[in-house]
């Protein structure tokens, strides 16, 4: 199963982080993805088991969909096409193959739990990090 393996992927990553910043567990994760991608649903449903023993173990997942856009050579402008899978300029009708957004997939923002004793910073026991980022 692919979106398993996206799952697990982006808490690897987000484990890591919080590793890496001494967090005790991650809070949040917020992912942009686009709707060509079609693994948001899968990705909801995986999410919670693979994430079960992990510091990502009741974490929110947030996803943002990103728009389907294409470049129209004619137009020499970026449109966005009257459905998922036509890629025709909708002002002109010329082919667009070329896609700008829409096959998207970043880790944008993990939010961790950092214990007030390991953190040096002032007292805030949540920080939001979007310092790290991954594209399949």
């Amino acid at each position: 199963m692919h979106e398993l393996s996206l799952a697990t992927s982006l808490i690897e990553l987000a484990c890591e982080h919080a590793a890496e910043n001494g967090a005790s567990r991650v809070t949040r994760l917020r992912v942009r993805l686009g709707v060509l991608a079609a693994v948001r649903r899968a990705l909801y449903f995986c999410f919670e088991p693979a994430a079960r023993g992990t510091a990502c173990e009741g974490a929110v997942l947030e996803i943002d969909e990103v728009p389907l856009s294409v470049l129209c050579p004619a137009c020499d402008a970026v449109k966005t096409p009257s459905g998922l899978y036509n890629f025709r300029c909708p002002t002109c009708g010329t082919p667009t193959p070329r896609v700008v957004t829409g096959r998207e997939m970043q880790l944008v923002s993990v939010e961790l739990d950092i214990p007030e004793a390991a953190s040096e910073s002032p007292p805030s026991a949540h920080r939001s990090d979007d310092s790290t980022s991954a594209r399949p």
